[in-house]
């Protein structure tokens, strides 16, 4: 709903990973970490109307920016950053670090430069290059590993499910797919196999002849863990706050773009009932005391009733509004 809604081009827009990853060394030492890659392109972004107005002539835009761009040899680049959050920083952290809805402050925790991505070719073949691609987070190399993000533990399965049901169980003997380097791996056999298929090497571990053992020295170090597991709903855990982030953000915005906000929130959610707008206006009033106010105002709602919900639980607000007669 801010102005950062609609980017005039893929080109003009930051990007970043909403999960938590961990890097480590050869020393067993392990790191929570975050990617980010900003445009050096700069940020740019459509009104609500210059939106419309594009749309309406060109459906395909943005992809049509991007491949002329590289066309044109103007190769977009990115400056890639990290953030890193110790251990024991993690483990003292006012919220959960590994909930994907909280960011890490970069007051906090500063971005840290480490390259650049840069686009400089665009596919010869859109089928064999880009429809049969495969991406899961599962793929990654030593010295970057998972964590406890409940979110990304169930993408590690369902990726790699997706890419055998749409390609196949051998979809990494596609070429777009395949290691530049070989790798030796547990998968074999299966519809579709290319290569030498590991031979007649044996298909089990541990064995007298040698193959398939552990590789210790780019195994990811043990997790310790403690604390409780929260299964169901993040509202069960008192640790945790969904306005901070929110609030926090709206107190940096500049008061141009705080107007947009209200604006865009405003008039998308014309059409929405009332309820719905009394809730959307309380979780307002709970970040910040003057979004919800601007909010309320901008929704033609009665302040005193915002007020007065934001008392409540969440419990008690999702039944305070559960209808549109309130």
């Amino acid at each position: 709903m801010s102005d950062r809604g609609i980017p005039a081009s893929f080109r003009n827009m930051h990007f970043f990973g909403e999960h938590t990853f961990s890097l480590y060394n050869s020393k067993n030492e392990r790191v929570w970490c975050k990617f980010h890659f900003k445009s050096q392109q700069g940020i740019k972004n459509f009104s609500n109307e210059e939106a419309a107005k594009i749309n309406g002539m060109d459906r395909e835009y943005m992809g049509k920016d991007l491949y002329d761009a590289i066309e044109k040899k103007d190769f977009p680049k990115w400056n890639m950053y990290v953030q890193i959050m110790s251990e024991k920083q993690a483990k003292n952290h006012y919220e959960n670090p590994f909930d994907i809805t909280k960011i890490w402050p970069h007051s906090e925790y500063p971005l840290i430069e480490v390259g650049v991505l840069e686009l400089n070719k665009n596919p010869e073949n859109y089928f064999a290059e880009v429809e049969q691609s495969a991406f899961t987070p599962a793929h990654v190399v030593p010295g970057i590993g998972f964590s406890p993000d409940k979110f990304l533990q169930g993408r590690l399965f369902s990726y790699g499910d997706a890419q055998r049901y749409r390609l196949g169980v051998n979809h990494n003997q596609i070429p777009v797919n395949r290691a530049k380097v070989d790798v030796n791996e547990y998968h074999r056999d299966g519809a579709m196999r290319v290569d030498g298929n590991y031979g007649g090497a044996p298909a089990y571990t541990p064995n007298s002849l040698g193959v398939w053992t552990a590789q210790p020295h780019v195994m990811e170090p043990p997790l310790d863990l403690n604390g409780a597991m929260y299964y169901y709903d993040p509202k069960d855990d008192p640790t945790d706050d969904c306005f901070r982030a929110g609030g926090n953000l709206w107190r940096v915005l500049t008061e141009e773009k705080k107007q947009v906000l209200i604006e865009n929130t405003a008039s998308d959610m014309a059409s929405v009932t009332l309820n719905i707008k009394y809730r959307h206006a309380t979780h307002c009033y709970l970040a910040d005391t003057e979004y919800g106010e601007r909010f309320t105002k901008a929704a033609n709602l009665d302040m005193n009733k915002v007020i007065e919900l934001s008392k409540l639980d969440n419990q008690g607000l999702v039944k305070a509004t559960l209808s549109d007669n309130m």
